[in-house]
C-alpha cells in the first residue's frame, strides 16, 4: 500500500483509466493535475465541467505540461513514455506509474493477468465465465474496455480479478504481482512504441517478474519467443499446447482436450469439436483459460462445460448478420496483421475483405500472402490503405479497392459479394487514424450493416 495523500501527482490521459485514477486519488488526498493531447473542453463537456469544478490544474489541447517535481505521474496505456514532459518528470525524481500498477497499490484481490499479442480478450472472457461458474467472487476487468481500478477498490481479499493486460500497461508496473499469469503468443505488434520485438516481448514478460514459487505461470509452449522468456519465470510453470502432448499441462490428443498435472494422472475435459468459437487459434485461446482454471482449482466438470457454452466475445469473430445468404462478420479487434490471418483463416474462403487503419509499422506481407486464395476482393481505408494495397499486389490479388470510410466499404462489400460469401472487418490495424478505439469501429460496421437491411 502507497500513501498518496498530499502527493503532487501528474495524470496522463483522461480516456478510462486516466478518469478512473483521478477519481481514485482525489478522494485518497492527493493533489492531481491532468494532461491530455484532445480538447476536452469540447470532447468530453462534463469531464472538463467536473474538473473545472473542483479547480483541477488541466493540461490540453497542445498546453504545456509545467517542469515540476511530480511525485508520480499516472500514464494511461496511449500515452508514449518517451515524451519530453514524461522524460522530464522522471530527471526530476516522479515515478511513472500506470492504472494497473495503481489498482495493485490501492486495491485488494487475486489476479489472474493475462497478456499476448493475439487472443487476450476471448481467453479474458472465458476465463472470466469459467470462475464464476465455479461461483468464485469474480470481476473481469483490464484492457478488455474496462479500468481495473475501480474493481480493485471494491474487491474483497478473495476476489478474482481476471485482468486482460497489455505491453503498455505492463511496461508501467513495479509491484504488480499476479497469483497467475498467463502469455498466450508474441508476434510483431506496436513496433512504433517499442521500437524492437527484444523491448515488446519485456514488456510482456513484465507480467510474471513478482511472481514466485506459490504463484502460476501458463504459456504457450507452442511459442518459441514465449517458451524462452518463460525460462525466466520463478513461478509453478504450466504450459499448454495443441501440438504437442505434456506431461504436466493442457494440450490436445485425439481431439480431446486434456489436463495432466505431472504424474498424477490425466483428466478429459472436452473435445475441440464441442468449441462454439471457430479457429485454431480459440483452440489455443481455450486451453490457456483452461490451464488457468486449473491453476485456481476448479473442478474439471465446470471447465468443461463452461468452454462447451462460450460463445465468443463482441468484435472478435462476431457475426454480425446474414443478409440475402452474405454473412458480416465483426472482428475489428484485430488490430494487428497476425489477428487478421487468424480470422483469414478461420473464415476461409469467398471472402469480401474490409482493412486497413492506424500505421503502427507493421508489415503486411505474411497477411497478404496469407488472403490470397480467400479473399476475393479487397476494400481499404485508412492511413494504411497504400501500404496493404501495395503488399497485396505483390502477392498476387488483383481485385483491391480503396474506399474512403467504413460506411462506403460495407455497402460495397454487400454489392460485391454472393450468397455464401461473408463480408469480413478485420484491419490487421489499429483504428486510432478513424476511430476512438476498436470497439467504436466495430460497433459503427454493426451499425452500417443494419442500414443495409432498410
Amino acid at each position: 500500500m502507497v500513501d498518496f495523500k498530499g502527493k503532487k501527482i501528474l495524470i496522463a490521459g483522461v480516456g478510462k483509466s486516466g478518469t478512473a485514477a483521478f477519481e481514485a486519488l482525489f478522494h485518497s488526498g492527493a493533489l492531481p493535475s491532468v494532461y491530455d493531447d484532445k480538447d476536452i473542453e469540447w470532447e468530453i463537456p462534463k469531464l472538463f465541467a467536473k474538473l473545472s469544478a473542483l479547480d483541477t490544474p488541466m493540461y490540453f489541447n497542445g498546453k504545456p505540461v509545467p517542469d515540476e517535481a511530480w511525485d508520480f505521474v499516472i500514464s494511461s496505456p496511449g500515452v508514449p513514455l518517451d515524451l519530453p514532459f514524461m522524460r522530464a518528470a522522471a530527471r526530476r525524481g516522479a515515478e511513472i506509474i500506470g492504472e494497473l500498477e495503481l489498482s495493485y497499490l490501492l486495491g485488494r484481490g487475486l489476479y489472474a493477468a493475462i497478456t499476448g499479442t493475439n487472443g487476450k480478450t476471448t481467453t479474458t472472457a472465458l476465463t472470466g465465465e469459467i470462475f464464476k461458474n465455479a461461483g468464485r467472487d469474480t470481476v473481469v476487468a483490464g484492457n478488455i474496455g474496462i479500468p481495473v481500478l475501480p474493481k480493485a477498490l471494491k474487491a474483497a481479499d478473495d476476489t478474482w480479478l481476471i485482468t486482460e493486460v497489455s505491453s503498455f500497461q505492463l511496461e508501467t508496473t513495479r509491484d504488480f504481482h499476479p497469483k497467475i499469469s498467463a502469455f498466450l503468443n508474441l508476434t510483431p505488434d506496436h513496433m512504433d512504441r517499442h521500437k524492437t520485438m527484444e523491448r515488446y516481448g519485456a514488456a510482456k514478460a513484465r507480467i510474471f517478474a513478482n511472481q514466485g514459487a506459490e504463484d502460476y505461470f501458463i504459456y504457450n509452449a507452442d511459442d518459441e519467443s514465449v517458451s524462452k522468456l518463460a525460462a525466466g519465470s520463478r513461478a509453478k510453470n504450466i504450459p499448454f499446447s495443441r501440438k504437442h502432448e505434456l506431461q504436466t499441462g493442457v494440450f490436445t490428443r485425439g481431439g480431446r482436450i486434456i489436463a495432466a498435472a505431472g504424474g498424477q494422472g490425466e483428466i478429459d475435459l472436452l473435445g475441440e469439436d464441442e468449441l462454439t468459437i471457430p479457429g485454431k487459434h480459440n483452440l489455443e485461446n481455450a486451453l490457456a483459460a483452461a490451464a488457468i482454471a486449473c491453476a485456481a482449482g476448479i473442478k474439471p466438470n465446470v471447465i468443461g462445460d463452461s468452454i462447451r457454452h462460450f460463445r465468443g466475445v463482441e468484435h472478435r469473430l462476431e457475426l454480425a448478420a446474414t443478409i440475402g445468404g452474405v454473412r458480416f462478420v465483426n472482428d475489428s479487434k484485430g488490430t494487428n496483421p497476425e489477428a487478421a490471418v487468424k480470422a483469414l483463416e478461420a473464415v476461409g474462403e469467398g471472402i469480401i475483405l474490409i482493412a486497413g487503419g492506424y500505421d503502427k509499422k507493421a508489415d503486411f506481407g505474411a497477411f497478404a500472402a496469407a488472403a490470397r486464395g480467400k479473399v476475393r476482393t479487397m476494400l481499404l481505408l485508412g492511413e494504411t490503405a497504400e501500404k496493404i494495397r501495395a503488399a497485396a499486389a505483390l502477392a498476387g490479388i488483383a481485385d483491391i479497392q480503396v474506399v474512403h470510410d467504413l460506411g462506403e466499404a460495407v455497402r460495397l462489400g454487400f454489392e460485391l459479394a454472393e450468397p455464401g460469401d461473408t463480408v469480413l472487418l478485420s484491419p490487421a490495424c489499429a483504428s486510432w487514424d478513424m476511430y476512438t478505439d476498436f470497439e467504436e469501429r466495430g460497433k459503427h460496421f454493426k451499425q452500417k450493416v443494419e442500414e443495409l437491411r432498410k
